[in-house]
């Protein structure tokens, strides 16, 4: 999606926030949508004043800040994009202005997933990576927060990474280990497994990537919409078996959590069952 975006020939834009909300309209006091994290590249649709009408690799929509975005000039790459990358796979990293965790406060501290640049692996600092920023800037990087091989998990080594996220905040329009809401939750599950699903939830129960499943014949890994009626479905979560699932929810307490399926609540909601293909 990313590669078709370039090459429609949409002006690419990168995030410069740990963690950037997209809005409905261009003013933050609309609906949160969506959310982009550091580093990553979006198209940008639209400009207004102090605003960009962004798409992101996903396929969505919305609108960013400005200030939190840094505008690519022509024959400019990508962020990210060539050369030696490390993947985030830690919560959260802290990224230092020189290789000691004690000397002074981090530069920024970015969510899981994000890709960063690595320009430096000194032989002196077996720990640490140099790394350059998406402003430009360098900083320095602890090797055990990230990854150089992040391969497509199985299910249950999807299901062993969804249970590390337990206890984070539900946050709505989350796409971050900062928060996740259901549907950004479950899409982030799917895209470690190399699937790339729709960001909502009603999108994903109806897509072509996955097939109908009963509820008597579920698996590990397969996918629970809820709703009022079939065509109104508003939760999603992730079957992990023996009747649980796992799921970012604001139900009893507003986080990510493993739920039972036989509980009245969700029991009632339940309204499709999906199998990626």
């Amino acid at each position: 999606m990313a590669m078709a975006l370039l090459a429609a020939g949409t002006p690419q834009a990168i995030v410069l926030k740990p963690v950037a909300n997209m809005y409905a309209q261009p003013s933050e006091e609309t609906e949160v949508v969506s959310q982009a994290i550091y580093g990553s590249d979006v198209g940008v649709i639209e400009d207004r004043p102090g605003w960009l009408h962004v798409r992101t690799p996903d396929a969505y929509t919305g609108w960013m800040p400005a200030a939190d975005l840094h505008r690519l000039g022509a024959g400019d790459r990508p962020y990210a994009s060539a050369g030696r990358v490390a993947q985030v796979e830690s919560l959260f990293a802290h990224i230092y202005q020189e290789p000691n965790v004690t000397k002074r406060r981090p530069l920024v501290t970015v969510p899981f997933e994000a890709r960063l640049e690595v320009i430096a692996e000194p032989a002196d600092e077996e720990r640490w990576l140099r790394v350059r920023l998406p402003d430009d800037r360098s900083g320095w990087l602890q090797r055990g927060d990230i990854s150089f091989d992040s391969k497509p998990l199985s299910i249950e080594e999807a299901i062993t990474l969804g249970r590390r996220f337990l206890g984070l905040p539900y946050t709505w329009g989350g796409t971050s280990s900062f928060g996740y809401d259901c549907s950004g939750f479950t899409q982030m599950l799917c895209r470690r497994r190399g699937v790339l699903i729709p960001r909502d939830a009603d999108l994903q129960a109806v897509w072509e990537g996955a097939v109908p499943v009963k509820r008597e014949d579920l698996k590990p890994g397969d996918l629970l919409y809820f709703g009022s009626a079939a065509d109104h479905i508003t939760h999603t979560g992730m079957y992990i078996g023996e009747g649980k699932f796992i799921n970012a929810t604001t139900w009893i307490q507003p986080v990510i959590q493993i739920c039972e399926l036989s509980e009245p609540h969700w029991s009632r909601l339940l309204v499709a069952c999906r199998r990626l293909k």
